[in-house]
């Protein structure tokens, strides 16, 4: 979080010359893909880290990138010109400290704004849900609308099958997830401050982050940030149905387009059918004809989506018709209502939900994308606001559309808060239980692993959803059931 007396973020003088780069931590998701989209574009890459094992390693020895193991200011002996610092490192790591004596110490986000975004025109899909999914759908109807957009996400988006893009040049957009996140040690403001966009979306806003943010005001405050850094010239797509972010785009400078449901929106979608395909809804705009959407993605929380990356290719230029068509041809996001198999009779999907707001809609929208079948909804509290008792209560509410809930323990960790603070499971699945779901509570991924192989039928749908890999469950259930005795 940003502390009084601290600057909203920090951007450091980049070195007149940058060929080759460091990267402390390489082998972190994050940090290898970057790595690749550096090696990409030209740059000489190597980098760091402790314990790097596939797949990231198998990612970096294919690509002949380069990593010593630990750290230790030796490693940057090979005289790099730049050293990208990411958020999971420490002030006192020896290499942190010896680029910032060299002067060439830099965050992740400066870094890929300073050389990806400075000749670009920067589109930044911000809010609190949502990011991943509509930042690789804009990319995908920019792209599939005859524009060159250059795109970096964090999820692997299936189209593409990669996390980022490079593609187009001077003038062209390049769509990337705003995260409200922070950015480094040297740097507590998030990492959207740094990628002054040209273009933003501003979905929705509630509480999150929980170890780095006290409160929903200061969320806020850094959303108010971004508005502020907004110029005349900007444009921001605004979701008309979260009063949080019609009171953030009141003060914005630049053109601001509303999207939504409700009366008054620029861009209405209106006579919404969800259905076993997907969503159908007619895109209303004044002075424009109804016209008739048909979107892959199911859910209400998808609309609001499809409408925000709808409005970016309107206002970039892009024509409306093939943007309406590649909606049919968009296949989403790894580890968003993923597919990952069905044996047995028995369908498995992966999902990133773990708040409950993303808890509550996903399971709806498996509800009506999956009609008549048993709804399991397996989850994992992994984030650090997930483990708190921050949404006790709303976590009770948001499980509703499941018909069966396996709550597994909570991932463990050395916790930096009390067990007061803890999510109570066992009070959790009480209050699941009184709304109507069958709801149990497992000691172990293992345990939770053990109750689907013994329980689970033809015909159910199982949902894992987690911030994290869950331990590999998913396929181990897929392994399992084709090994179950009919």
């Amino acid at each position: 979080m940003t502390k009084p007396n601290q600057p909203w973020f920090i951007r450091r003088p980049l070195p007149e010359r940058v060929d080759t780069v460091h990267l402390i931590g390489i082998a972190g998701a994050g940090m290898g893909a970057f790595a690749c989209m550096l090696q990409d574009a030209g740059f000489t890459v190597r980098g760091s880290d402790q314990n790097v094992y596939p797949p990231m390693s198998d990612v970096l020895r294919g690509r002949g990138i380069q990593w010593m193991e630990g750290w230790d200011a030796s490693h940057l002996d090979w005289g790099p010109h730049l050293v990208i610092v990411g958020n999971v490192c420490r002030r006192d790591n020896p290499e942190a400290v010896a680029a910032e004596a060299q002067g060439i110490a830099i965050s992740f986000p400066q870094a890929f704004s300073d050389l990806f975004l400075a000749d670009r025109r920067p589109v930044v899909i911000a809010g609190t849900h949502g990011k991943t999914t509509t930042t690789a759908l804009t990319t995908w109807l920019l792209h599939e609308a005859g524009a060159s957009p250059g795109m970096l996400v964090g999820g692997v988006t299936l189209n593409f099958d990669a996390t980022y893009l490079l593609q187009g040049g001077a003038g062209d957009p390049f769509v990337v997830e705003g995260d409200e996140y922070d950015t480094a040690y040297f740097d507590k403001g998030p990492k959207f401050l740094h990628y002054r966009p040209n273009v933003a979306v501003l979905n929705n806003i509630e509480f999150d982050h929980a170890d780095i943010y006290d409160s929903l005001d200061e969320i806020i405050e850094n959303f108010d940030r971004l508005m502020d850094l907004m110029g005349p010239e900007t444009v921001l797509l605004a979701n008309r149905d979260d009063p949080r972010v019609m009171a953030r785009a009141a003060r914005a400078r630049g053109r601001v387009i509303t999207y939504g449901f409700g009366e008054g929106a620029d861009l209405r979608a209106i006579d919404i059918e969800p259905h076993a395909a997907g969503c159908r809804f007619t895109l209303v705009r004044a002075g424009e004809a109804p016209v008739a959407v048909e979107s892959a993605l199911a859910g209400r929380h998808n609309v609001w989506n499809t409408l925000a990356a709808l409005g970016v290719g309107l206002t970039l230029g892009a024509p409306l018709a093939p943007m309406i068509a590649a909606l049919g041809t968009f296949t989403g996001v790894k580890k968003r209502q993923e597919e990952r198999g069905e044996v047995a009779g028995v369908l498995v999907i992966d999902d990133y939900a773990h708040h409950p707001t993303a808890i509550r809609e996903t399971l709806a929208a498996l509800r009506a994308r999956y009609p008549g079948r048993r709804l399991w909804a397996v989850y994992e509290p992994k984030s650090n606001t997930a483990r708190r008792n921050i949404h006790q209560a709303e976590y009770a509410q948001a499980f509703a559309a499941a018909d069966q809930v396996i709550l597994a323990r909570p991932f463990v960790k050395r916790d930096d808060f009390g067990a007061d603070e803890r999510l109570d499971l066992q009070h959790l699945v009480d209050e699941i239980a009184t709304t109507g779901p069958g709801a149990t509570f497992t000691p172990s991924v293992d345990a939770a692993f053990e109750h689907l192989v013994a329980q689970t039928q033809a015909g159910d749908v199982v949902v894992f959803m987690s911030s994290s890999g869950f331990e590999g469950i998913h396929d181990r259930l897929l392994a399992a059931l084709a090994d179950r005795p009919a």
